[in-house]
């Protein structure tokens, strides 16, 4: 019985441990995808920056805050914050700044579609896919947390 069980868990463990140097590949991906959505979204807006103040006002009703502060803080994240996500330099400040921008967007229409509904709902697991695991080992995170682990060990 051993033997059969090993027959079967060793190729499943080699399996999993080339599927392991993927991860950094797919973390990139969901940073970059992410970040591009909102990214050009931010671009649209400040495009024409009439029909979104316009839109802030009559059309999303983001809550406790004035229409132009919500205007200005939404193109502000959705510019601002791929960069970050997309150098992978502060990644979870970033993916956790997207998802609340993501929410925001969510709750602020009286109507969404159950297409746009659940375009926002992939966008939010790949942002806390982020937001849990971090940039990855392609991203300014990683290499400075080597550089000044490597610092650390040198000065010991």
């Amino acid at each position: 019985m051993t033997t059969l069980t090993q027959r079967f868990i060793a190729p499943y463990y080699q399996v999993s441990n080339l599927l392991n140097y993927l991860q950094p590949l797919a973390l990139l991906a969901s940073r970059f995808y992410v970040a591009w959505v909102f990214f050009s979204s931010g671009l649209t807006k400040l495009k024409d920056w009439g029909t979104t103040l316009f839109l802030f006002e009559e059309e999303y009703s983001v809550p406790f805050i004035p229409f132009e502060l919500a205007a200005y803080l939404g193109t502000a994240g959705e510019i601002l914050l791929p960069i970050i996500l997309v150098l992978g330099f502060a990644s979870r400040f970033g993916a956790l700044g997207l998802s609340i921008v993501n929410i925001i967007a969510v709750i602020s229409l009286l109507e969404i579609a159950p297409a746009a509904l659940y375009a926002h709902v992939i966008w939010g697991l790949l942002l806390m896919q982020v937001v849990v695991f971090g940039g990855g080992k392609l991203s300014v995170d990683y290499f400075l947390k080597k550089k000044l682990s490597n610092e650390d060990e040198q000065t010991k």
